[in-house]
Formats: C-alpha cells, sequence, structure tokens
C-alpha cells in the first residue's frame, strides 16, 4: 500500500471484485445471445462452438478488466493499485524459473497419477477452434485476454484491497490462490489443485515483485504451455 492509492475495505473489495466477475460472464453471456440471436438459456449449447469461445472470451475479460480499472481509480492511481508496473529482470528470471520448475513438478505428478497430461477441456476448446478456423485467435484470447482478466482481478484488485500489512502476506496469497482455483469450475479436483499451486506462486511474485504485469506473464506462458501439449498431442 502506498500513499497514492486508498484500497476500498476488505468486504467492499470482495463484493467489487465479485460484481465485475460476474458483469463480466453476464456480458459475455449476452454478446453470444445477441451475436447467435438466442435466448440467453440456449447460450449453452455454443459450448463446443469455436468462435462462441473466442467472443466469450473477449467480452467477459474485456468488460471485468474496465470496471475493475474503474473502481482503482476512484481511490488513486489505477496502474498502482491493479500493480500495473514493469518488472526487473531479476524478479522476471525468478518468476520464469519457479514457473519452469512448478509446470514439471505438476506434469509429473499427472504422469504418476497416471493422468493425461492434457485434459478434456484443453481438447475441447482446442478441436472447437480447429473446427472454426480459429486457433490463432483462440491462442490470443488464452494467452493475453485470460491472464490480463484473471490477473487484474485477483493479483490486482483483490490482492491491493487485502494486504493491509506484511505480516498479511501470505494469507491473502494463499487466500487469492484459493479463489482463484474455485473459479475454475471446468476441471476436476486434482486440476484445480495445481491451478491453486499455480495461484500460490503467482501470489508470492505479486507481493515479492509488486507486478502483476509479471504475474499476467507467467499466466500466459502456463496458458500457452498448456495449448503447445494439447497441439502437440493432437498431431502426435
Amino acid at each position: 500500500m502506498t500513499a497514492s492509492v486508498k484500497p476500498f475495505g476488505a468486504f467492499a473489495t470482495f463484493a467489487i471484485g465479485a460484481f465485475a466477475l460476474l458483469a463480466g460472464q453476464l456480458s459475455g453471456i449476452i454478446a453470444l445471445s445477441g451475436w447467435y440471436v438466442l435466448k440467453l438459456g440456449e447460450v449453452a449449447t455454443l459450448a463446443q462452438d469455436g468462435r462462441a469461445i473466442v467472443l466469450f472470451i473477449f467480452v467477459s475479460a474485456t468488460i471485468q478488466v474496465i470496471l475493475l480499472f474503474l473502481a482503482a481509480s476512484s481511490r488513486g492511481n489505477a496502474a498502482e493499485y491493479l500493480g500495473y508496473r514493469l518488472p526487473r529482470r531479476g524478479e522476471v528470471v525468478i518468476g520464469i524459473v519457479a514457473l519452469a520448475a512448478l509446470i514439471i513438478v505438476g506434469d509429473t505428478v499427472s504422469w504418476l497419477a497416471g493422468r493425461n497430461i492434457v485434459d478434456r477441456f484443453q481438447s475441447d476448446i482446442y478441436q472447437a477452434a480447429i473446427t472454426a478456423n480459429l486457433l490463432p485467435i483462440l491462442l490470443v484470447a488464452i494467452t493475453i485476454f485470460i491472464p490480463i482478466g484473471e490477473e487484474t482481478l485477483f493479483r490486482g484488485f483483490l490482492f491491493q484491497g487485502w494486504l493491509r500489512a506484511p505480516q498479511h502476506a501470505w494469507p491473502v496469497i494463499v487466500f487469492t490462490a484459493g479463489l482463484f482455483a474455485i473459479v475454475h469450475v471446468q476441471y476436476d479436483w486434482f486440476l484445480i489443485a495445481q491451478v491453486f499451486a499455480f495461484g500460490v506462486l503467482f501470489g508470492w511474485i505479486r507481493w515479492a515483485s509488486g507486478s502483476t504485469i509479471l504475474t499476467m506473464v507467467m499466466h500466459a506462458l502456463v496458458n500457452l504451455e498448456g495449448m503447445v501439449e494439447t497441439m502437440l498431442t493432437f498431431s502426435g
């Protein structure tokens, strides 16, 4: 916390963050309903439509970030509030090395547990994008829009609002990682546990570096690595 920003209270932080998340999701659903001329209850039928997946990500992430930026700007410097600062070179190196190690551990645990490294959700969105000839655009969505949207919420807005003192760092890191994992409802418990581990790493990096830009880059690399594994699986 710095003099140029005055964070919202703990409850207000949660309420605003939840509102931004839900508003983003609802905006995505409304966009799909309007684009495909469907009733809101029929939007779920588009789950395997590559164009629908991309449109939903673009709209929901954009609306979520705009709302959080507006909220942060009411309390001072929005970029500082959300941790939009460039990391130092050493911080980048530490972050990338730690991320690579965690990916290796995660893939190794999956292999030892007899699980496919590529999960069904990754396979489904990949195949949907291929069918719609939108793989490059899907890559933009999952390596740019999703990381910016999720990191702005969890390691940006919520982190800033709840970190009141140095001794609060680890509780905030763990709690935001837990929320980050919970919203990934498309995964089973095993993968949600892995998402939690990545959330803890991202939170630690955010705390150590003060930069959500670095956690966005790390998040993008995780998503890109997942897509590369999926492409290699289908091309093999």
